[in-house]
């Protein structure tokens, strides 16, 4: 199914969060369309061009943001580790909620891809009333195992890479304890010892996301800032375990049991286990 035409926000601005952050957001699509909130994926990596395209803009009122520490919110994680404070799971799904009352948009479906989709997990059973539907793509709940899976589990599949990315961390580093590593090497005060640290934590996470013959390393990863806030976060996330508790998504699925939900993951995507999105199925 071909992806529906680019068509450009109607606005956009920024959210005072009311602590440290202003959240940059963009709606598009038809005004007086079905509201949908799209939550992108990775951790750093600000609102994406090609999931807006999943909907059709005659139909839906799409709502894009860059949730905190990137994007165009602010202050950037590239820019200062001050973009880390006031930085959680629960931080963000304040800053959804805040932005759907903002907006004036009563209840909207949620879409989540890959991290995101665990956020719009938590957002849904912490709002139930505000959701009308969930679409879930590259199913996450970010326990501790899907983490591992990420930065040892896939290890065997990808040997040579794997290889480097130890090679990156300070010699002797305990292969469970890498993203610690990384987030300690990210915090260093020489500017040399941080972009080397992203150029290494981004060819990892390269190894699983360009497994497809002819894949191609994401544009936005060739600039410095961008490599640098999305390695930060990406390591303060998952070194908390993204601030949830390991079973909390299964755990409050009560609360949004009755809400319809769709949710795909490609057999060859490696970023989580599809163990996942069989067990959220069956739950």
């Amino acid at each position: 199914m071909p992806l529906h035409a680019a068509t450009p926000p109607h606005a956009e601005g920024q959210l005072d969060t009311g602590d440290s952050h202003r959240i940059a957001w963009a709606p598009g699509g038809n005004p007086d369309g079905r509201p949908v909130v799209l939550l992108h994926a990775g951790l750093g990596s600000g609102r994406s061009r090609s999931a807006p395209r999943f909907f059709d803009p005659a139909r839906w009122r799409i709502v894009s943001f860059d949730q905190r520490g990137c994007g165009r919110s602010e202050p950037h994680a590239g820019d200062t580790p001050a973009a880390l404070a006031d930085n959680t799971t629960d931080h963000l799904v304040a800053d959804i909620e805040r932005l759907r009352e903002h907006l004036g948009i009563g209840r909207w479906s949620v879409f989540g891809y890959s991290s995101g989709c665990t956020l719009a997990l938590v957002y849904a059973e912490a709002f139930p009333d505000r959701v009308a539907s969930l679409l879930l793509a590259g199913v996450t709940m970010t326990r501790s195992t899907e983490i591992d899976w990420l930065y040892r589990g896939i290890a065997p599949l990808f040997p040579e890479a794997f290889a480097r990315f130890r090679a990156g961390a300070p010699a002797g580093t305990d292969e469970h304890r890498l993203v610690e590593a990384y987030r300690d090497l990210l915090a260093d005060p020489d500017p040399t010892v941080r972009e080397h640290a992203a150029r290494d934590f981004h060819g990892w996470e390269a190894a699983s996301a360009l497994v497809r013959p002819g894949g191609t390393f994401p544009e936005a990863w060739r600039d410095a800032r961008y490599r640098l806030g999305r390695a930060r976060l990406c390591t303060h996330y998952f070194t908390h375990r993204s601030f949830l508790a390991d079973d909390q998504v299964l755990r409050d699925l009560d609360r949004i049991r009755h809400l319809p939900c769709t949710m795909v993951h490609g057999q060859l995507d490696l970023e989580a286990p599809l163990v996942s999105a069989w067990e959220l199925k069956r739950a």
